[in-house]
Parts: C-alpha cells; structure tokens; sequence
C-alpha cells in the first residue's frame, strides 16, 4: 500500500507560512481506485502544475505544492531550482521579486514569500528539482484530505514542516513559458463540456439543457478540492420524479461519477474535483472537457462566474491537442 521514495532524499525547504490549505500533489494522481470508492486526488489544476514540472526539469507528474489563495512562505535547506505557476506570482525571494511562469535558482538559507492572489486565479503551483520525497500510497504521493493519506501525512502543510527532495546531480537548465502559451485568468469563465451522461431528453428537458448552458453560473463560497458548487436555481426537467429512485427528477439508481462530471444535487449543481464521491444517485447532466479541467481549479469561490459551452468529441480532442502543445517543454524558452 505504502512505498516509500528510492534514491537518497534531503531536507529542502521549511515550511514558515503554510497558507489557507497548501498540500503536496502529483499528477494524475491515484488512478485506478475509483472502483474502490477513491478519485484520484492530485492537482485541481494540471496545466499550471505540471507547467511547473516541465520547468525545473521534473517529470511532468512528480509530486509539488498546490497553493490555494497563494499565501505561503518558506526557507530553503538546500541549493535546488524551483518554479511558481498560476495566477501572477506576487512572490518574492529575499524580499526581492522573481517571476512566474519561470524556473529561479535558489540557495541554501533563501527565503520565499508568495503573497494573497489579489487578481483573477486561485491556485499557484510549486515546483522543486528532484520532486518533493514522500511515500507513495496506493501509486500516488498525493495528499487526499477527505480520506486523510497521502501527502505528508495526509493533511495539509503546516507550520515549521520540513519537506525533502530526491538528491540529484543533473546540470540546471533554467527554462520560462513564453507567454503565448501561458493560460490567461478572468472572474468570469467559458468552460468546455460534453453532454451527459445525464442530459436530455431522458433527464433534462430540451429547454432545460438549453437553460444551462445560457445561464451564468455563480461559485459557491462553500467550494473546495471535493467539488465546486454553484448557487442553486430552478432546472427544467423532462420528468415530475425519479420514480423509484427518489421524489425528485435529478434522482437515479446510484451510478459511477466522472472526474469532472457536473453534478445535479437536485437543483444544486456541483463539479466533481479531484476528491469527490466515485459514485451515487444523481444525474450527471454534462462533463468538463479533460483539457479544460484546469479551468475548474482556478474558480475563486464566492466571485467567479461561469458559463459553459457544449463541445463535441472531435472539438473536444482539439482542446488535447492544445494541450499537449503547451505542455511540450521544447517550446519553452531557454534562459
């Protein structure tokens, strides 16, 4: 269950401020569980975490920090490079600011700051050099704090925690994302989606479906890493009940839930993140498109609004290719 990291690990960075809930991801995280009853937790953004990676010379999915709000502070241990993705980094390192969106290297004794996200965005992502050394559990370094494991001791960070990294000797490359490439932030949102499994006729009626996506969608202050939920408003369904199922219509015999999935809690529609319920009985009336699923963890929870735009099979495999595109650490530039 429990696999601790090979090769030599050392002391690398204290933490000082850990932040409103800072906690230590990979990607994709623990896949394979669902039947198991466990999402895969892992970053609620993987654009900018795996971004992050690439440009300190990780693998794309080696374990970091997810930084919610962006306040966190910390002292290094030791020489490595590091990377901060993400809404504009605010950070600085000596009390001197050092950009986003770029690999910065840093020394024994500095000391980092990253500020509140004062703009649009919610997620930053910190990348260190060689990783940051905790055990994997069930595949996955992962932090899942619904089920407390994961991560380091399968909590969030905090204060006067010392994380480790993997010892390594590769020469420093320092690379930056141009910004072409780098994902731009707003208050209010278009996110790709695909219908159902859920939608109309059978759950939905054609007006209701076509309600949702013309509505804006407003975050719930009580949005997290297990689901992004949006204010309830009256949905028009094509049945009076869900029968056996339960006296209203989003009711269904339980069922498996997608990663992603947009989830009707009666008139209460929620995303499904990272650490959400593998299974249950409401209609899953449209899913987030995989490449935009980076969009969902960058809604601030209480401002952002969203709109959502149905996309198709072949649009929503362009969206991949994109992706892939901007995560191809060639078209990086070298310092």
């Amino acid at each position: 269950m429990t696999k601790p990291m090979s090769g030599k690990t050392i002391p690398v960075l204290e933490v000082i401020e850990p932040g409103l809930q800072t906690t230590v991801q990979d990607y994709p995280g623990r896949v394979g569980m669902q039947s198991m009853g466990f999402f895969p937790a892992g970053p609620v953004d993987p654009l900018a975490f795996q971004t992050a990676n690439l440009l300190v010379g990780n693998r794309a999915g080696t374990a970091g920090l997810e930084i919610p709000q962006g306040r966190f502070q910390a002292s290094f241990l030791h020489d490595c490079t590091i990377a901060i993705t993400g809404p504009d980094a605010d950070a600085t390192l000596n009390g001197e600011p050092i950009p986003g969106w770029e690999a910065v290297p840093v020394a024994a004794g500095d000391l980092l700051a990253c500020g509140i996200i004062a703009g649009p965005g919610y997620r930053r992502y910190l990348a260190i050099s060689g990783g940051i050394a905790v055990p994997e559990v069930f595949g996955s370094r992962s932090t899942f704090l619904v089920a407390g494991l994961g991560g380091l001791d399968g909590r969030a960070l905090e204060q006067a925690d010392v994380l480790e990294t993997v010892e390594t000797r590769e020469p420093r490359v320092l690379r930056r994302v141009p910004t072409s490439l780098r994902p731009s932030y707003t208050d209010h949102w278009e996110i790709e989606v695909l219908r159902g499994p859920h939608a109309d006729p059978d759950f939905f009626s054609e007006e209701g479906y076509r309600d949702f996506l013309d509505a804006v969608w407003r975050c719930d202050l009580s949005s997290d890493r297990v689901g992004v939920r949006f204010n309830p408003r009256r949905l028009r369904w094509a049945r009076a009940s869900g029968d056996i199922a339960g006296g209203h219509p989003s009711n269904l015999l339980d069922s498996s839930y997608p990663l992603g999935g947009i989830l009707a809690y009666g008139d209460v529609l929620t995303i499904l993140c990272p650490e959400a319920n593998t299974s249950g009985g409401f209609a899953v009336v449209a899913t987030v498109a995989h490449a935009s699923f980076w969009k969902v963890g960058q809604l601030r929870p209480g401002r952002d609004s969203v709109t959502f735009r149905e996309v198709d099979l072949a649009q929503a495999a362009g969206l991949d290719d994109r992706l892939e595109h901007a995560l191809d650490a060639r078209n990086f530039d070298r310092l």
